[in-house]
């Protein structure tokens, strides 16, 4: 089924979803999403951009700075909103259910037989999802770059962004980059032909916002008092995770030294455990976050296993939850004004910038080592881009490519 009404540039109108579709369209990217944070916002903009036409370009984008401006992992954050704009707060939950889950069972899975299988993983497999990350990325670069950077200002403003990020690689770098890119825009940018506002359809109201923020700031506050009053290992749990979720910027990396400063010297979780998980987090798709699925396998008291990872992992993701709902509906009305849509036009170059960043740093500088990667990247970049080959066989046939490479290189 679709809309009634064409969108604003006379192309066919967009998708509408069921819950069900919602959750199927998650898992498929929840068990073939490789590569990272950066990675997965460029499969999701093919998967929902591009391919089912669920969202337009620049509501896309403009879901993508609101996401970067919050704290927490912003592909689950973008997953969360999109799956919220299609489906309401039940497809949020089934959006964020299918992309997590398959990442966490394994990441669970991998706790329980931590100490025998360390080295279980082929030779070779890691790199090779690094190398198609390489192509993922740059495709992304290249159809937002088409979109949103269509003219020389905004492309200056996008290398801007790029070079600034790269020269002060710090999480609070990305956010000041992003409010820069608002203020240029604001100043020197014109709407034009952009002027129209682009939905992106949330059916949440302020008052459910409200609800959510407030609920965020009282578990924010609240939850270390408890913890010092009422002392029990899963109060401790509950304020460790939630805590590392509301407080950081920059994605799944950022929160692993934090969740080791949280972890390891109280004793629940060894360092050389913790490190093996960090090592499997990589290698699996979906968030990094997951990872806290793991920790809460490991950890030594109680409760551990099965239960220590559901509630690790639901505390964790439980501020993006509440940061996303309370934050989308106002974004959506602030979106509509003029003064505002010109900000989000130097937003979303500071964006295109800061893909481009990544592109070099972390994605390329780790997956490019030889000719050999740089052959495999290209190859896999011709069958996304001009073969149009689903993400996740092209994730497997640079598996292969890898191992084949690694074969006659030995």
């Amino acid at each position: 089924m679709t809309d009634s009404t064409e969108t604003r540039n006379g192309s066919p109108p967009l998708h509408t979803a069921s819950v069900a579709e919602v959750f199927l369209a998650f898992l498929q990217l929840g068990l073939t999403s490789f590569g990272g944070p950066v990675a997965h916002l460029g499969y999701f903009r093919d998967a929902f951009v591009t391919r089912r036409r669920w969202i337009e370009d620049r509501a896309y984008a403009d879901l993508v700075a609101l996401c970067q401006f919050l704290p927490g992992p912003a592909s689950s954050q973008v997953g969360i909103g999109i799956g919220l704009s299609k489906a309401g707060l039940s497809g949020a939950f089934a959006a964020w259910f299918a992309f997590t889950m398959p990442s966490a069972i394994a990441l669970v899975l991998f706790g329980y037989g931590v100490r025998e299988y360390q080295d279980m993983l082929p030779e070779g497999t890691l790199h090779g999802l690094k190398v198609v990350a390489v192509a993922v990325v740059a495709q992304a670069v290249w159809g937002m770059a088409r979109t949103l950077c269509p003219d020389p200002p905004r492309v200056t403003l996008a290398v801007f962004a790029a070079i600034t990020v790269l020269i002060a690689s710090t999480p609070f770098a990305q956010v000041a980059v992003i409010a820069l890119g608002a203020v240029a825009g604001l100043l020197f940018l014109d709407t034009g032909t952009d002027s129209a506002h682009v939905p992106l359809g949330i059916p949440v109201g302020r008052g459910v916002a409200v609800a959510a923020l407030t609920v965020f700031f009282v578990l924010l506050l609240g939850l270390p008092l408890l913890a010092t009053v009422f002392p029990s290992q899963a109060l401790s749990l509950i304020d460790s995770f939630y805590r590392s979720g509301s407080l950081v910027f920059g994605g799944g990396h950022v929160v692993l030294p934090l969740l080791q400063s949280e972890v390891v010297p109280p004793g629940w979780v060894s360092k050389d455990t913790f490190l093996a998980g960090y090592g499997a987090a990589q290698a699996v798709p979906g968030p990094l976050f997951t990872f806290a699925a793991y920790l809460g396998t490991v950890s030594t008291p109680a409760p551990n296993g099965w239960a220590g990872a559901a509630l690790c992992l639901v505390t964790i993701f439980a501020p993006s939850f509440l940061l996303v709902i309370g934050a989308l509906p106002f974004w959506e009305g602030l979106r509509r004004l003029r003064r505002v849509r010109k900000a989000l036009l130097g937003v979303n170059a500071a964006v295109v910038g800061l893909l481009l960043a990544a592109l070099y740093d972390p994605v390329w500088t780790s997956g490019i080592l030889s000719a050999r990667d740089f052959a495999l990247a290209m190859a896999a970049y011709t069958l996304l881009v001009f073969w149009k080959v689903p993400p996740w066989l092209v994730v497997i046939l640079t598996l292969i490519g890898s191992w084949a490479a690694l074969v006659m290189a030995s």
